[in-house]
């Protein structure tokens, strides 16, 4: 595969370079779902539609990461499907499903996966996890009250796209996520006692509510899927992993 992007997922990705080679995978862009802004949203624009014509040229076909978190799903009731219609509830949830839309019209070869939140070593700073870990350390964590995220490996993310590469499935949308919503402040905790760290909560009223993303697509098209211990507890494996790559406040702060 062809890999357009050196963030973190394009880093993740890198031991798949030798698979898959009749496809691209665009794996850069807008990583940020809150702060971000029109020039970001247009510059990823412009670079799918770039992308997707070349692949449209060339016949081969293009992988696109969407989103399946609150900004795509948070209106919608029950379980997040791709089948189903969505109204998303923030600009980056737009941008997103605008992108999609604008990668099913290029006649481009195609498939699309929502992603949850992924968490892995060497996270950008901006991205959840890190914030939180910084807040602690800095002793105030503002926590949006009723927030749950749906927490997935990204080695666990890479397998899945492999498989999902191997079946040689096209002109599909496919949520890629744990199906299980955690709360944040379970989070925090979580962090704060492997990290030994304290801090003050500041909640913050936002008035959202907690989604689930449905995996039953991902279920029925991987059934790998079953034995990667998906569950309510699956968070607190990869909280585990995570924590212990994340360096001490002396070396952070060398």
């Amino acid at each position: 595969m062809d890999i357009v992007g050196t963030g973190f997922l394009a880093r993740n990705l890198r031991p798949l370079a030798e698979r898959h080679p009749d496809t691209v995978v665009l794996a850069a862009g807008v990583s940020w779902a809150s702060g971000t802004s029109d020039e970001d949203f247009a510059r990823e624009a412009a670079l799918l539609r770039e992308v997707a014509k070349r692949c449209l040229d060339t016949g081969r076909r293009l992988l696109f990461f969407s989103t399946a978190a609150t900004g795509m799903y948070g209106l919608v009731e029950g379980p997040g499907r791709e089948d189903t219609p969505v109204t998303p509830c923030t600009p980056y949830g737009a941008h997103k499903l605008a992108l999609e839309e604008l990668l099913r019209d290029s006649g481009a070869d195609h498939l699309i996966l929502r992603l949850g939140h992924l968490v892995g070593p060497d996270q950008p700073e901006h991205q959840l996890l890190p914030t939180l870990v910084r807040q602690l350390r800095q002793g105030v964590v503002r926590v949006h009250r009723g927030a749950a995220r749906d927490l997935i490996d990204v080695s666990d993310v890479i397998t899945v796209i492999d498989r999902l590469l191997a079946t040689d499935l096209r002109a599909e949308t496919v949520n890629v996520a744990s199906g299980f919503a955690v709360p944040v402040e379970d989070v925090v905790d979580h962090l704060a006692q492997a990290l030994g760290l304290e801090a003050r909560r500041e909640f913050v009223e936002t008035g959202g509510r907690q989604h689930v993303i449905s995996t039953e697509k991902l279920r029925a098209l991987v059934p790998q899927v079953a034995r990667m211990g998906f569950g309510p507890d699956y968070y607190r494996r990869i909280l585990g992993d995570f924590t212990a790559s994340v360096p001490s406040d002396a070396s952070a702060s060398a």
